[in-house]
């Protein structure tokens, strides 16, 4: 029997589970956000994913950002945006959210949750952007419901075009001896999306790898997400330096609209 591409999505996820043991030994959890990585830049680059979201926003119309961090897919296209709503599940994030949309004279709202747990408190907007989430999301129906359940014109979602996690991939074999699966990819999620029912498009782009303050905190920040001790904090280091890692990545914008 064919797995459908709901099940296989949730179980190829399922597969990036580090092993319990590793995790147990573990100084901190590997799984967490550092807020500074998702601080709003002096300057948002323009993207096709800005792009898609702004050429559907009606002037001073809403954008509701799901798994907000700092707003960068709200923020970018405000203007024409009046009012930005934020949506995450770590309240630090939407402090930061809401002190930028202050700072910018910008109407906002912000609701702390899991999404789709929060949506029936959270109200409906014009777009509803959602970058960088999906790949945490195992139930992935409900969650791509709820966001087109919520926006009035479209829906612009973000995503790698492989698994965020696959750029450590090479630390975990180093570390660990441990390899890393290679699915699901955003040709997986198309594949959900259509079984969902959902007509959506995809349009692939090179963006620049969100990168740490600085190099004492890639290193602190992969000892971390590699689950290893403080002591072997300058083996990582002379990791880093022989292999640096890319820039660049691929990614995804995917985008539909309601009808």
């Amino acid at each position: 029997m064919v797995m459908s591409a709901v099940q296989k999505w949730k179980e190829d996820l399922a597969s990036w589970a580090v092993p319990q043991e590793i995790v147990d030994q573990a100084e901190v959890a590997p799984w967490f956000h550092p807020t500074t990585l998702f601080a709003l830049p002096e300057v948002i680059w323009d993207s096709p994913s800005h792009d898609k979201a702004r050429e559907a926003m009606p002037e001073n119309g809403t954008v509701l950002d799901i798994g907000c961090g700092g707003g960068i897919a709200a923020f970018a296209i405000a203007p024409p945006a009046k009012k930005l709503i934020g949506v995450d599940h770590q309240p630090e994030m939407l402090e930061m959210f809401a002190k930028n949309a202050k700072d910018r004279n910008l109407e906002s709202e912000v609701i702390e949750g899991f999404w789709p747990a929060v949506a029936d408190k959270t109200p409906m907007a014009d777009v509803v952007t959602c970058h960088h989430v999906v790949f945490n999301v195992g139930d992935i129906k409900p969650f791509v419901e709820a966001l087109d359940s919520h926006a009035r014109k479209r829906v612009v979602m973000e995503l790698p075009m492989v698994h965020p996690m696959t750029s450590r991939s090479s630390g975990w074999k180093h570390f660990w001896n441990l390899d890393r699966p290679t699915s699901p990819t955003a040709d997986d999620f198309m594949e959900v999306l259509k079984e969902i029912g959902i007509n959506a498009n995809i349009e692939k782009f090179t963006g620049k790898i969100l990168l740490d303050e600085g190099e004492d905190d890639r290193v602190e920040y992969t000892r971390m997400r590699l689950c290893l001790p403080k002591s072997r904090i300058a083996e990582v280091r002379e990791f880093l330096e022989n292999n640096p890692g890319p820039t660049e990545r691929e990614l995804a914008v995917v985008w539909w609209d309601k009808v």
